[in-house]
């Protein structure tokens, strides 16, 4: 067997032979070993004999690793020696040298022989030495008994007032540790005949302890009962010492101490006691013939303390006892109805995850690991110290049908049931199994909550669900609130909604999805989705991060809203070497016979722009190297084209706006400059000014004698003049002004005419009154916008005015 390494019975070379009656053995121990033969059988003459003189001895020491030639004076050594094999382990204030390793190397010749294995524990620091038992646990006997698998450890400390036994161990307790000062041993007693169990025990620095000994029970979960006993026992704890144990025990349950076996010292000095100490209370003292406490809950330590026996009193026995621990239940069942009526395609499935946890399910009054509560049915649950880590709860279903008549007619809510609260932990997931006919279809759809993958920067909120395919292949992980608003696969698939991150469903009792068994579809993967404008769309080949399946394809069918436009990149690609066939990125418009785009592994892809709704198709070659995958970003705006003739219109109708104001206020600023009051002569003899009801009409329906206004643009006095000139007026195509008989018209004289009057134009039959004779000073001068030009004062009969002719130059 090794020890940290060294074979059990430390040999290079093993030779037995008999010689005469008795047996001779040469070995060669192992370096740092030390190999202990000794007699056990008292009375008994055989010796071992060794060295070239033939030394015999009832025992042999063997050090080093020199050959050694050993002979026994007796035929069967193997009932009157024992061999133990000592190794020594040395602790730092850091770190010890080695563990606790034991094996059997198979040596033949020390099979027959009680062996005994001792590791030396020696720490040159202040603090502990500590070896793990937590690997197999041990168990305190009496010294009498023996232990099942005939594999007994013991468990010393060496003292200046001498060696302490603290206890001999059986495999498999609930002991885990033990802790030492200063110096000590642990060993492993194995009977003749017996191979030795392989097991390794590590041995490391403990704490600081201020006790003989401290040894750490970890309690069993649930009802438990546990001994362990005072060092030396049955003989006398050593006087004036400590003892600890250390009791690791879950806050669910309550624990009780009780003293058997008790053997009180006669003191000299101080008394004998028990302390109890534990986080966050005081500590209690009590005497040990007092009732020790029976409610303590969660982890403590206990303390016995020996006083400074009498021992020259022949009655004094010394200080021993059995301490006896129980750990029961703090708290009551829990009971559930989980009632599955109402969800007809779901199981829920509880299962306990920590074998070693307090949880205690029971379902119909049977403890069970894992429950399962079917669809349709009512179980009565039963949990007690069942924390929400401890259980899972999950529920799964299927939908199948085996041909496409018999599947159902509408399409199946994908519901998240809704399970009671007092389940010890809720609901983590549900899957459902949906099985299309052959050749068949598995449609998924939502109305409500549409999809959209998971995908780098894009991660789930709340719950995620993940499409699988029957052999392993994903599909892809997607979230609600999307753009998904149906996916179809061409295979079986399993729909699992989860939790963000292992957290609970949120969404008990609300539908995310419906599912539909469909006839058979060309693809393999058919996405539906309809972008939404300014909110950019990403679409990531299925399986992502992963490639595509070989040959495998998929297809996007991406409506647009009226009037816009999609910009299609692709933000992340991969090709793959292709062995056969070549990879395909395609886009073509509904109705269009046309594909828009066609890229294949060999040439660079660049971004497209589609003014209307359109198929994306992708397909995968058969690679030699590397993968196929792609993530697309879709954008969605307004139609360009039809951005770019509506801003030309609408610039047009605002320039022609703005040329409309623009003559509007040029002709209304002239109309003010030169709409100004004139008189005017009523041959008639009422007098009226314009601009208030117009003017009278006094001939007939011929108003061409009546002006308005005389515009400047269309005649002038100096063409009048000019026009003379020419010959194109004569002289009596001047109007002449005539005397008028009211006080208020003005008069001229020396033959000019009065400025700023129009007289009407006289019929034939008619004659104006003569002109009143007026002062010098009252003649005036006609200026430049008045159409006629006056005669002198000396023409006293006026003329008609001829047919006017346009003067040359224009008007």
């Amino acid at each position: 067997m090794p020890l940290l390494g060294v074979p059990l019975c430390f040999l290079l070379s093993c030779v037995v032979f008999a010689v005469s009656g008795f047996q001779r053995v040469t070995l060669t121990p192992e370096p740092g070993t030390t190999v202990n033969i000794s007699g056990e059988a008292a009375g008994s003459s055989c010796k071992v004999c060794s060295g070239a003189r033939r030394s015999c001895d009832k025992s042999l020491l063997l050090k080093g690793d020199t050959p050694v030639t050993m002979e026994f004076t007796c035929p069967r050594p193997e009932d009157e020696f024992m061999v133990e094999i000592i190794r020594d382990i040395e602790c730092t204030t850091k770190a010890c040298i080695g563990d606790i390793t034991q094996t059997d190397s198979g040596v033949d010749p020390w099979w027959d022989f009680h062996r005994r294995f001792t590791w030396n524990l020696k720490d040159s620091g202040p603090k502990s030495i500590q070896v793990d038992f937590s690997k197999t646990g041990l168990r305190q006997i009496p010294p009498s008994e023996t232990c099942p698998d005939m594999h007994t450890y013991t468990f010393k400390a060496f003292q200046a007032t001498g060696t302490a036994v603290l206890g001999k161990y059986c495999r498999a307790g609930p002991i885990s540790s033990g802790q030492i000062q200063n110096k000590g041993s642990f060993s492993l007693d194995v009977p003749p005949g017996l191979r030795v169990q392989s097991d390794q025990f590590a041995v490391s620095v403990g704490e600081e302890i201020k006790s003989l000994a401290k040894i750490t029970v970890r309690l069993p979960h649930g009802q438990s009962s546990s001994e362990v006993l005072s060092p030396n026992f049955p003989g006398s704890f050593p006087d004036d010492d400590v003892m600890e144990w250390y009791f690791e025990v879950t806050d669910i349950n309550r624990v009780a101490i009780e003293f058997l076996d008790l053997t009180e010292p006669h003191c000299l000095k101080k008394e004998t006691a028990a302390e109890y100490h534990s986080k966050g209370r005081l500590a209690l003292v009590t005497a040990l013939t007092d009732p020790q406490p029976v409610q303590i809950r969660g982890e403590f330590s206990l303390i016995l303390r020996n006083c400074e026996t009498d021992r020259r009193r022949a009655d004094s026995q010394g200080l021993s006892l059995k301490l006896k621990v129980t750990s029961s239940r703090a708290s009551s069942p829990v009971l559930c109805t989980v009632d599955m009526r109402k969800t007809k395609h779901l199981s829920v499935h509880l299962e306990r995850l920590k074998s070693a946890s307090d949880c205690e399910m029971k379902i119909n009054s049977a403890t069970r690991e894992q429950i399962t509560v079917p669809p349709g049915t009512v179980s009565l649950l039963s949990f007690q110290d069942c924390l929400p880590q401890d259980v899972n709860v999950i529920a799964s279903g299927v939908i199948a049908c085996n041909q496409l008549k018999d599947c159902p007619k509408f399409p199946v809510p994908l519901t998240v049931p809704s399970l009671p609260d007092c389940l010890p932990s809720p609901l983590s997931a549900v899957t459902w199994a949906l099985r299309p006919p052959p050749h068949g279809t598995v449609e998924l759809g939502s109305s409500t909550s549409p999809l959209r993958q998971s995908l780098p920067g894009r991660s789930c909120d709340d719950s995620v669900i993940t499409l699988t395919e029957d052999d392993g292949t994903a599909v892809g992980r997607f979230c609600p609130r999307g753009a998904i608003e149906k996916v179809q696969i061409h295979s079986n698939v399993s729909v699992t909604v989860a939790g963000v991150g292992g957290k609970a469903l949120i969404q008990s009792g609300k539908s995310l999805l419906t599912a539909s068994l469909k006839e058979d579809i060309a693809e393999r993967y058919i996405f539906t989705v309809s972008p939404k404008r300014e909110e950019p769309l990403l679409l990531g080949t299925p399986g992502w991060p992963a490639g595509m399946e070989s040959y495998a394809t998929v297809s996007w069918i991406v409506r647009l809203p009226p009037k816009m436009e999609a910009h299609l990149s692709f933000v992340n690609l991969s090709q793959p070497k292709c062995a056969n066939r070549h990879t395909n990125i395609r886009v073509q418009r509904f109705d269009s016979l046309e594909e828009d785009y066609s890229r294949r592994e060999d040439e660079a892809a660049d971004d497209v722009s589609v003014s209307e709704s359109f198929y994306l198709n992708m397909s995968n070659c058969m690679p030699e190297r590397g993968e196929f995958k792609v993530i697309a970003e879709i954008t969605v705006q307004k139609d360009q084209l039809l951005i770019i003739i509506v801003s030309v219109v609408a610039a047009l109708v605002l320039l022609f706006i703005v040329v409309l104001v623009v003559v509007c206020f040029v002709i209304k600023k002239k109309k003010k400059k030169l709409e100004h009051q004139v008189s005017i002569y009523n041959p008639n003899g009422s007098a009226f000014q314009p601009r208030r009801n117009g003017f009278p009409k006094t001939r007939e329906d011929n108003e061409s004698h009546v002006y308005a206004s005389i515009e400047d643009t269309l005649v002038y006095t100096h063409l009048l003049r000019k026009g003379a000139e020419m010959g194109i007026y004569n002289e009596s195509d001047t109007y002449q002004s005539f005397p008028g008989g009211a006080d208020s018209q003005p008069s001229q004289d020396d033959g000019e005419m009065e400025t700023g009057v129009y007289r009407a134009y006289p019929s034939s039959s008619e004659r104006a009154p003569p002109l009143p004779n007026r002062p010098p000073s009252h003649s005036y001068a006609l200026v430049d916008n008045v159409i006629y030009q006056g005669r002198s004062s000396s023409d006293e009969s006026p003329a008609k005015m001829g047919a006017r002719l346009e003067p040359e130059g224009g008007n």
